[in-house]
């Protein structure tokens, strides 16, 4: 399938990694703790390092008090986050929203860690009346809190502040930890200015990303930060075979994802990433408006890039371009590479279908009824006018 038919998943094909492509030929394993020196010599921790400065800084975490490592993607970021809460807090429940990843409830599981759900608005977002709720229901247990940063089918940010303030106000001071899954987002909010901002200056222990979302990494990777101090407390164990500190989730990890990381942020930079962002919110705000003009009940969570719509019923067009679907719903996410002529193309495309199968739906429920535009709800807001 050509990369450029791929408008439903969060994957960017616009970097060009040729120069350092010929790293793949060096056996490189940046096996144990990045920060230690291992009896095998053939790494990149050098690049991995200056990859995870580069999002410490990001994030505000001083270069003496962060600790972190290029993972395999936003599932061992996350399974490494909340083994951390976990750590710290034997006796902890891990709250989350529905909306959250998988990999959230399969580390729960892993684990062995009591999982309580937290009910979501039709945006996604966490229903923080149900969070304090629930944790007022178990006051006697700490709590580790898994932070959407975007989630996964409608790109919704949890209210971060206002779970603090939660979490403080229900007792649970200093007997809370918090993990940031920002695969997508995390990279992104930092670059939009009235965005909330994510920091370490917060009382959250983790963060991790994607470096093949939005960076476009070849290989699938991502990168945790989170405080050394907690480390150096739950998780360093000296492990004399590879003479270095066991304190990531997979023993052996790829050295040729950090170079690329490295070189990804080094030929955008800073300027170049605020950019890309302020473009793909615009493309999905004009996505998202086309729609809506078509008379496709659509939405779009604000700061996201996460187009959400009715799903469409031409299968052969679901595959075709290669849509994340979910019950009644998919959803586009305007990644760097779908271009305004992408989109274009995309939805005369989907026009065309539409009228084939004379395609109607609800889906109040998933989009909110303000946004649904089947012939039920658009009656009952002629006659509220």
């Amino acid at each position: 399938m050509h990369p450029a038919s791929t408008c439903g998943y969060p994957i960017n094909f616009e970097f060009d990694y040729g120069p350092v492509i010929e790293f793949l030929n060096m056996r490189l394993n940046n096996a144990g703790d990045p920060f230690m020196e291992c009896n095998y010599g053939i790494h990149s921790k050098k690049f991995e390092i200056a990859v995870l400065d580069w999002f410490a800084r990001l994030w505000e975490l001083p270069k003496d008090q962060y600790w972190g490592y290029v993972t395999s993607g936003g599932t061992e970021g996350n399974m490494h986050g909340l083994l951390v809460g976990r750590e710290l807090f034997p006796e902890g429940i891990i709250y989350t929203s529905c909306d959250s990843h998988y990999s959230i409830f399969k580390a729960a599981k892993m684990y062995r860690v009591q999982c309580i759900k937290i009910d979501t608005l039709f945006s996604g977002e966490m229903d923080y009346a149900d969070l304090r709720r629930k944790l007022l229901q178990n006051t006697r247990s700490p709590a580790i809190v898994n932070v959407n940063i975007g989630t996964t089918m409608k790109g919704a940010v949890d209210d971060l502040d206002e779970i603090v303030m939660i979490l403080e106000n229900c007792g649970f001071a200093n007997r809370f930890y918090i993990h940031c899954d920002s695969a997508l987002v995390g990279l992104m909010m930092p670059f939009i200015k009235q965005a909330p901002k994510l920091t370490f200056k917060k009382p959250i222990g983790s963060i991790c990303i994607s470096g093949h979302k939005f960076i476009g990494c070849p290989i699938p990777c991502g990168v945790l930060i989170t405080r050394l101090m907690d480390i150096n407390h739950v998780m360093s164990t000296n492990i004399e075979y590879i003479s270095s500190n066991d304190t990531t989730i997979a023993g052996s990890r790829n050295g040729h994802a950090p170079i690329f990381l490295w070189y990804a942020l080094k030929r955008i930079g800073y300027n170049g990433l605020c950019k890309t962002v302020e473009n793909c919110l615009k493309n999905a705000q004009y996505l998202a408006l086309r729609l809506r003009e078509m008379g496709v009940s659509v939405f779009l969570n604000a700061l996201s890039i996460t187009v959400v719509f009715e799903r469409p019923k031409d299968e052969t067009f679901v595959r075709k371009w290669q849509l994340a679907c979910q019950g009644k719903i998919a959803h586009v996410v305007v990644m760097p590479n779908v271009r305004l002529e992408r989109i274009n193309m995309f939805l005369e495309e989907f026009t065309k279908s539409r009228i084939a199968l004379h395609q109607e739906q609800c889906v109040a429920g998933d989009v909110g009824q303000e946004n649904c535009l089947c012939s039920l709800h658009l009656d009952r807001k002629k006659e509220a006018v």
